[in-house]
C-alpha cells in the first residue's frame, strides 16, 4: 500500500506536465498564425486604399444647393442625405459649371463615381442620365459609375446648369459622390477604370462561382457520402442569384424579389460557416440551425410585409448575422490551423481574414465612419473567396481522381505480374499433376500386369516345369493373352462411355464360351444403356471388367451353366441415374455361408474377395445370391466414380 500511495501522486505531475506542454505546443503555432494574419489585415488595408481610382480632380463639381425635406441649403459633395426614403420628395442638387468658348467641337460628358440608389442627371434643364434605367446601377452594395455624354446644343458658352435627382429607397442613406463634367475623353477612363473594377470583375467572379457551383453539384451527386461539396455549392448558388437576379427599382411592387436577394446574404453566410465545419471533420452542433433563423426571417417577412420592412429587418439582423458568420470562420480556421497544420486550412483562413478586414471596411462606411473611400468591397472579396474555395476542392477532387488512375494503372500492373505469376504456376502444377498422373498410371499398369499377366505366365511356367500336357499350358497361354488384351483395352479413351467397354468384354466373352458351348444372352433395357460417366478412368473399367470375368469364369468352371444371361439397367431415385450390370446363370448354385464344397473351395472364396474389393475401389456395391437354380451377380455403379482408389485392406 505504501508503494501505491507513493506511486499515485508521481501521475498528477505527469499529466499537469504534458498538458502544460500541450498548451505551450498550441501557443506556438497560434501566434505565428496570428501575426501573419495581422500582417494580411495591414496589407488588404492597403491594398483598398490603392484600390480606390483617381478621379479627373480639374473637372470636379462639389459645390451645390441641396434642396431636402422643404428646406434649401448650401452642401459640398460627396454628401449623405438625412432620409433612407425619399421617393415621392427626393434630394434635388443644383449646382453650375463653366463651358469655355472654343470647346464647342469636343464632346463633353458628365460622370458620377459613386451614388446610391438611382440619379437622374439634368443639364440646363434637359435630362441626359436617367440610373433607374439600369438595374445594377441601383443596387447599395455596387459601386457602380454612370457616364452620359451631354449633346453639344444643350451647352452654352459660360455658366451651364447641372441638376442631380437622387432617388433613395433604404437601406442605406442616399449618398452622392463628387460630380465630374468635362471632356468626355477626360472622364472616360475614370470610368472605364471603375467599371472594370467595381461592374466587370464581380460579374467574372460571379460567372467563376456559377460554373464551380455546378462542378461541385455535380461531385456531390457523384460522391453522396461527402456533403461538403453539396453545402458550398448551395452557397454558391445563392451568391450567384445575388449578383446576377435584378433588384427591385422602386416604384416596382416586387417585395418577393426583394426577400429572396436580401435573405440569401445571411443565409449564403451561414451555409459557409457549415461548409467550414463539414471540410474539417467536425460535427455539427445542435444550436449551429439558429445561424439560419435571421435568414429565413428577412424571408418570410418580405414576402409577408411591404419592401421597406425587408430592408430594415436585413440592416439590422442580415449584416450582423454576417460578420458573425465571418468571425465563426475565422475561429474555425484558427483552431483547424492550430490542430491540423495543413495548407488547405492556413489557405482558407488568410482568405477569411481579407473577407472580414473588407467587410469590417465596409460596416465603417455604411456607419458613416469612412466616409472619404466609399466603396463596397466584401461582395467582392466573398466571391473571390468562394471561387478560391471552390476551385481548391475541385482540385483536390482531380488529383484523387488522378491518384485514383495511378492506383488503378499499378493495380492493373500488379494483376498482370500476378497473372503471370499465376500462369507459371499453372504450368508448373499441371506439369506435376501430369507427372502424378503419368506414375500413377504407370503403377496401375504395373499392378495390373503382376497380378494379372504375371500369375499366368508363372503358372505357365510352372506347369511347363512339371511336365504337364499341352493342353493345360494352352489354356494358361490363353488366359495371360486375354488379361494382357484386357490391359490394353483399358488404355483406350472412351470419353465416359462404359457401354464402349462393355461391348469389347462382350465379344471377348463370346468367344470364350463358345468352345464351352454356353449361350450368352445379352440384354440392354435402356437404349443409352448406362449413363455417361466424364470422371470414369481406365482403371476403372479394368475393376468392372475383371469383376464381369470373374462371374463368367466362376460360372464356366463350378456352375457347369448352359445359359448366361447379362442384363444391363439404368435407375434413378431421385438423385440421379446409376447403372446396374447383372449377370446371371443357370448352373448349379452355392450357399456361401453354408459348410457345401462351394464354400470349402478356398479358391471360389477368394474369388469372390476378390470381386468385392474390386468393386469397393470403384466406389460399386456388389450383391451375390445363389440357389439351385443358378446364379446372380448384381453390380451397382455409382452415380460418380471416386477419383482415387477406393480400395480398403
Amino acid at each position: 500500500m505504501s508503494e501505491i500511495a507513493a506511486k499515485a501522486p508521481a501521475k498528477a505531475p505527469t499529466k499537469a506536465a504534458g498538458k502544460a506542454a500541450q498548451r505551450r505546443l498550441l501557443a506556438s503555432r497560434l501566434v505565428p498564425y496570428l501575426l501573419v494574419q495581422a500582417l494580411i489585415v495591414i496589407v488588404t488595408i492597403l491594398g483598398l486604399r490603392q484600390l480606390q481610382p483617381s478621379d479627373p480632380e480639374g473637372f470636379a463639381l462639389s459645390d451645390f444647393s441641396a434642396r431636402e425635406d422643404g428646406q434649401i441649403r448650401p452642401v459640398t459633395l460627396p454628401h449623405f442625405t438625412s432620409s433612407r426614403y425619399s421617393l415621392t420628395d427626393p434630394p434635388f442638387y443644383t449646382g453650375a459649371f463653366t463651358f469655355p468658348s472654343g470647346e464647342a467641337a469636343a464632346g463633353w460628358s458628365v460622370y458620377l463615381p459613386r451614388f446610391s440608389n438611382a440619379v437622374e442627371v439634368a443639364v440646363n434643364g434637359v435630362v441626359v442620365l436617367d440610373s433607374r434605367r439600369d438595374a445594377n446601377a441601383n443596387r447599395p452594395d455596387r459601386n457602380t459609375p454612370q457616364i452620359a455624354a451631354i449633346p453639344a446644343s444643350l451647352l452654352r458658352e459660360g455658366g451651364n446648369e447641372i441638376t442631380v435627382r437622387l432617388y433613395v429607397w433604404g437601406p442605406l442613406k442616399g449618398f452622392l459622390d463628387t460630380v465630374y463634367v468635362g471632356p468626355d475623353v477626360a472622364l472616360r477612363p475614370a470610368y472605364e477604370t471603375r467599371t472594370l473594377l467595381f461592374v466587370t470583375l464581380p460579374v467574372v467572379f460571379s460567372a467563376w462561382q456559377a460554373i464551380l457551383a455546378v462542378i461541385l453539384a455535380i461531385m456531390w451527386l457523384m460522391r453522396r457520402h461527402e456533403p461538403v461539396y453539396g453545402v458550398l455549392a448551395a452557397a454558391m448558388v445563392l451568391g450567384v442569384v445575388q449578383a446576377f437576379a435584378p433588384p427591385p427599382v422602386p416604384p416596382a411592387a416586387t417585395s418577393r424579389l426583394a426577400a429572396v436577394l436580401l435573405a440569401s446574404a445571411p443565409i449564403e453566410s451561414a451555409l459557409i460557416v457549415v461548409f467550414a465545419v463539414l471540410f474539417f471533420g467536425w460535427r455539427w452542433p445542435r444550436y449551429g440551425t439558429l445561424l439560419f433563423v435571421p435568414g429565413i426571417l428577412v424571408f418570410v417577412v418580405g414576402l409577408i410585409g411591404g419592401p421597406p420592412l425587408p430592408r430594415i429587418l436585413f440592416l439590422v439582423l442580415g449584416i450582423p448575422t454576417v460578420g458573425l458568420c465571418l468571425v465563426l470562420m475565422a475561429c474555425i480556421t484558427a483552431t483547424a490551423v492550430v490542430r491540423r497544420q495543413d495548407a488547405a486550412s492556413f489557405t482558407i483562413g488568410c482568405a477569411v481574414t481579407i473577407v472580414l478586414t473588407c467587410w469590417i471596411q465596409d460596416m465603417l462606411t455604411v456607419l458613416e465612419i469612412a466616409t472619404n473611400d466609399r466603396i463596397f468591397v466584401s461582395r467582392l472579396s466573398y466571391s473571390a473567396m468562394l471561387v478560391a474555395i471552390g476551385a481548391g476542392l475541385t482540385w483536390r477532387f482531380a488529383r484523387a481522381l488522378n491518384q485514383v488512375d495511378s492506383f488503378a494503372g499499378q493495380l492493373v500492373t500488379r494483376v498482370r505480374e500476378a497473372e503471370e505469376r499465376l500462369k507459371a504456376s499453372f504450368a508448373r502444377e499441371e506439369e506435376r499433376a501430369r507427372a502424378a498422373a503419368l506414375a500413377n498410371e504407370r503403377t496401375r499398369l504395373m499392378r495390373d500386369l503382376h497380378d494379372g499377366l504375371g500369375g499366368q505366365l508363372v503358372s505357365i511356367v510352372a506347369l511347363s516345369e512339371r511336365g504337364h500336357e499341352g493342353a493345360m499350358i494352352t489354356d494358361a497361354a490363353r488366359a495371360a493373352l486375354k488379361d494382357l488384351r484386357l490391359v490394353i483395352d483399358s488404355m483406350d479413351d472412351i470419353g465416359g462411355d462404359l457401354m464402349l467397354a462393355l461391348g469389347s468384354w462382350r465379344e471377348r466373352t463370346t468367344a470364350q464360351l463358345r468352345p464351352h458351348e454356353i449361350t450368352l444372352d445379352w440384354r440392354v433395357a435402356t437404349p443409352q444403356g448406362v449413363p455417361l460417366h466424364p470422371e470414369l478412368r481406365p482403371w476403372h473399367v479394368i475393376q468392372i471388367v475383371r469383376i464381369l470375368d470373374e462371374a463368367v469364369t466362376n460360372a464356366v468352371k463350378h456352375a457347369q451353366a448352359r445359359r448366361i444371361a447379362v442384363t444391363i439397367d439404368t435407375f434413378d431415385a431421385g438423385q440421379g441415374p446409376y447403372g446396374v450390370i447383372s449377370v446371371t446363370d443357370d448352373g448349379r448354385g452355392f450357399a456361401p455361408d453354408s459348410n457345401s464344397e462351394a464354400a470349402r473351395n478356398g479358391q471360389t472364396a477368394r474369388g469372390l474377395r476378390n470381386m468385392k474389393s474390386r468393386a469397393a475401389r470403384c466406389g460399386a456395391v456388389l450383391d451375390l445370391s445363389s440357389d439351385s437354380s443358378g446364379t446372380r451377380v448384381r453390380l451397382q455403379l455409382p452415380q460418380r466414380f471416386p477419383d482415387s482408389d477406393m480400395a480398403v485392406g
